[in-house]
């Protein structure tokens, strides 16, 4: 019994070692997914980018920055940039550590979005956070070079999310709440510590409303800087106001904060000074910044102040710029690529992009004659017949408008629908089920839905519907379900136990009658 034992014992071992390893052989690689894929090499050689974040070494003589998910550096009087990080992994937000030996980045190496760190050199990469779902981004460097704080990204019942700002200390994994979200939808981002530890500066959406909007207004507030106080745990706003404020970078000796504003079509690159207040334009020509959009990576992209406090590098219109902040003097900063970037072969799928004929996907209001014998439906915004069980589909009319809501008459030869056109808006229509007599029933113009006739086919009730923003609000004023002759004449909206009765029949109910209603010209 006892052999036995240990051989299972020893099967399931050696069993569950074989499927450890194998889940080792097939552990997912970012850098190299798929041995299969067809790669190629593309020579990158260009002296413009996009969206690039910058970072300037303690000293003051090396730019780094980002470009296509890959992590640079050169001179800070610019030439050709050397590759630090490249690959299919995506790699950004690159910043020195406060003695220059270490870089900071965000990369999804892991499979997800953490904060990592590498020797200034581009060696020695490691991931600090290992966050798999709630993901970071936007580091930066407490003063003592022990720890970073960086943005949390969280979402909800919604694709777009909220942020919040987290301290990650080098000696240990887990993080340090340091601000908590006010929602789910409302973003906070773009950290920077002041050069003295106390402060952590950042951007806030501050829009009304608690969630977020596709329709705001950059020329009122979206963004303002806020000011949390690592002693106190409090916070106050620094600036904002009309045209908003956001991405603040502290300045070295901690007097000054650069930050991004709106007026009105452009952005601008503001100082604020911490000790009175004032805040000064510079310079009037950045790209346009992310106040209106999700900014999960950064309301704009990162820029850096000289050692010096009088000079700010940055990134604008593909170009990487200085500007003396007094005498406002900008000066391009000259840089060149040569990199060889790994491609994947596009994925091609032939697609026939039109047919003569086609089988819809999906049909809707679906009515069946009294007889049993036919059905119709709406398809593509066409009204169609078919007798059952295995007839052919054809349409019942040749109007070029939308048409939708077909009922049949009490003898199931005819039928009632409604039609829209953009111009024309809609109306009620009848027709025999030949495609014959097809007649207007309706004068007014309006947005008609769910036409039915009474047990009798002598009336017919119907709704109103107030307008929308897709078509339109004219016409749209007298809402409600109202009845008509079926010849179109003496319509009257329903009122009470006559509204009652024709919902019911909206439904398909026809137990009840409605001779008895009044009909008043």
């Amino acid at each position: 019994m006892y052999k036995k034992t240990l051989v299972l014992a020893l099967g399931f071992f050696i069993s569950f070692a074989s499927l450890s390893q194998k889940k080792e052989v097939n552990k997912w690689d970012v850098n190299n997914p798929h041995e299969d894929w067809k790669y190629k090499n593309f020579n990158l050689k260009t002296d413009e980018g996009t969206w690039m974040n910058l970072d300037i070494s303690p000293d003051g003589k090396t730019i780094i920055f980002d470009m296509l998910g890959d992590i640079y550096s050169m001179p800070v009087s610019g030439g050709k940039a050397t590759a630090l990080r490249t690959g299919l992994a995506y790699e950004v937000q690159p910043r020195f550590s406060p003695d220059g030996k270490y870089i900071s980045f965000t990369s999804d190496l892991e499979g997800g979005n953490n904060i990592w760190v590498m020797t200034a050199d581009g060696k020695n990469a490691k991931s600090i956070t290992k966050e798999k779902f709630r993901l970071l981004n936007n580091a930066v460097w407490t003063p003592d070079g022990k720890s970073i704080i960086a943005r949390k990204h969280y979402t909800s019942q919604r694709s777009v999310g909220a942020g919040e700002m987290w301290q990650y200390s080098f000696s240990g994994s887990a993080g340090l709440q340091l601000t908590k979200r006010k929602n789910d939808q409302q973003d906070v981002n773009d950290p920077s510590v002041s050069p003295d530890g106390k402060y952590l500066y950042y951007s806030e959406d501050m829009y009304p409303g608690g969630y977020f909007q596709y329709n705001k207004d950059p020329n009122s507030q979206i963004y303002a800087i806020k000011r949390y106080d690592f002693s106190t745990g409090k916070t106050i706003i620094v600036t904002g106001g009309p045209g908003g404020a956001a991405r603040p970078v502290v300045s070295k000796d901690g007097k000054s904060l650069a930050f991004v504003k709106r007026i009105r079509e452009k952005t601008v690159l503001y100082i604020h000074n911490l000790e009175t207040g004032e805040e000064t334009p510079i310079y009037f020509d950045l790209d346009k910044d992310q106040q209106e959009a999700w900014a999960v990576f950064g309301v704009y992209p990162y820029f850096s102040w000289m050692p010096n406090n009088e000079d700010i590098v940055f990134w604008s219109a593909g170009k990487i710029h200085t500007i003396n902040v007094a005498s406002k003097i900008v000066r391009n900063i000259p840089f060149e690529i040569d990199a060889k970037i790994k491609l994947a072969e596009t994925h091609n799928v032939k697609r026939k992009v039109f047919s003569e004929t086609f089988t819809s996907k999906m049909i809707k209001d679906a009515k069946t004659s009294p007889d049993g014998k036919t059905l119709v439906f709406t398809s593509l915004g066409q009204i169609y017949k078919k007798s059952l069980p295995d007839g052919t589909p054809t349409r019942v009319t040749n109007l070029t408008d939308f048409e939708a809501d077909a009922s049949f008459s009490p003898d199931g030869k005819s039928i009632l629908f409604v039609t829209w056109n953009d111009e024309n808006l809609g109306s009620i229509h009848s027709i025999n089920l030949d495609g014959t007599g097809l007649k207007k029933l309706t004068s007014e113009k309006g947005i008609y839905r769910t036409p039915v006739y009474d047990r009798s086919g002598s009336k017919i009730a119907y709704r109103k519907e107030s307008g929308n923003g897709d078509q339109g609000f004219d016409f749209t004023k007298e809402t409600g379900i109202y009845i008509m002759s079926y010849t179109g004449t003496y319509p009257k909206e329903s009122q009470n136990l006559e509204n009652f009765l024709c919902f019911l029949m909206t439904i398909n109910v026809y137990s009840f009658k409605l001779e008895d209603l009044s009909l008043e010209t």
